[in-house]
């Protein structure tokens, strides 16, 4: 196993692909400007800010990934709120949980019957604290 979102554990073995690509990860402080009359402002530091993931994920049903319940398992947890756990590597990223923000499909592969056979879906994590 190299990981998990969640319950979305990311695994590559001979029947089976579910990993990620295009991994980043972004983190930030939180800045206030201070105008100050006939001179230069004056920054505080507030804080620092949420750190962001993202990256994508191909589902490809040629190894072994149904494209349609992969996206579902992330839609639910996109739309439900929860935040989960990210682990890579046994270890856990992040101080906390992580929300997924927004998700992104795009079908590359459909048959003639209306099967999504190829998709990639970017992520959008943002922590929570």
């Amino acid at each position: 196993m190299i990981g998990a979102l969640g319950d979305v554990v990311f695994v590559v073995s001979d029947k089976t692909i579910r990993t990620f690509d295009d991994f980043e990860r972004s983190a930030e402080g939180r800045w206030a400007k201070h105008d100050i009359h006939l001179a230069k402002p004056k920054l505080e530091f507030l804080g620092p800010e949420l750190e962001t993931i993202s990256f994508s994920m191909r589902f490809d049903v040629s190894y072994g990934i149904n494209p349609r319940k992969e996206r579902d398992r992330l839609a639910k947890l996109a739309r439900s709120g929860k935040a989960v756990p990210l682990v890579i590597g046994g270890k856990k990223l992040g101080d906390k949980l992580w929300v997924v923000k927004s998700l992104k499909e795009k079908w590359s592969n459909v048959d003639n019957r209306g099967n999504v056979l190829v998709s990639v879906i970017e992520v959008e994590l943002e922590e929570y604290v």
